[in-house]
């Protein structure tokens, strides 16, 4: 059982990824990183700060230096850039329609994943073991992980969860409002990061058929089979 325990979680917009994950961190007792938040926290900072998303140069450089302090306690996973808290504010529909132009900036990504690296090191350090997810983790971020899973699930399934999220039901219209914003991320983010099919070591976890608790139970079936490690 390694000592610090990393675990790596890719995975497809609406498959679970992020609830999932802090479930898995809590009962492990160890930290989490949301590393797509942080994408969206830049996002939000350039927005904030006046920076067009479309020049790759200037976003690049915010990106080395933006002021993120990103939680780490899978029970109030906060996310702050500078002094203001933009836990809320990063999931709102502006951020989301603009940080695609962010994700897929290649300048940007290698900074950001170093970043996830280095972040996951010292939550590693300070309480464990750490649980990553995003896009990209089980393959450029994370290779040598613990566990790689990729957590994913049909796309009906995907449209009907984050049908609920947003807009607290899954009936026909709220489905096609979500559509586009599900499936067209999902299309420019794969151009820049494979998160579909999973790569060799990475274990597949289908969620399309399980609730939620199904879903962490499966999750941390693979831990338990992989490390020995026994939730608590």
């Amino acid at each position: 059982m390694p000592e610090q325990l990393i675990i790596a979680i890719d995975g497809p917009s609406g498959s679970g990824k992020s609830s999932v994950s802090r479930a898995v961190a809590s009962r492990l007792g160890v930290g989490y990183l949301d590393t797509g938040a942080m994408y969206r926290a830049l996002t939000w900072w350039c927005l904030d700060q006046g920076i067009d998303l479309d020049d790759r140069d200037a976003v690049t450089d915010a990106a080395g230096d933006y002021p993120l302090a990103i939680g780490t306690d899978p029970e109030d996973p906060v996310v702050q850039v500078g002094d203001t808290d933009v836990t809320q504010a990063i999931r709102t529909p502006e951020v989301t329609a603009a940080v695609t132009k962010v994700a897929t900036n290649t300048y940007v990504r290698p900074i950001l994943q170093q970043a996830q690296r280095d972040l996951m090191a010292a939550i590693a350090e300070d309480t464990g073991g750490c649980v990553a997810e995003g896009r990209d983790i089980t393959t450029v971020v994370a290779p040598d992980a613990h566990v790689r899973i990729l957590l994913t699930a049909s796309e009906e399934a995907r449209l009907r969860r984050r049908s609920t999220e947003l807009h607290g039901h899954a009936e026909a219209e709220a489905v096609a409002a979500t559509r586009d914003s599900i499936v067209k991320r999902d299309a420019a983010d794969a151009t820049v990061s494979q998160f579909t099919t999973a790569s060799d070591g990475v274990v597949t976890v289908d969620t399309s058929d399980l609730d939620f608790e199904g879903s962490v139970d499966a999750v941390l079936t693979v831990v338990t089979d992989r490390t020995g490690r026994v939730p608590r």
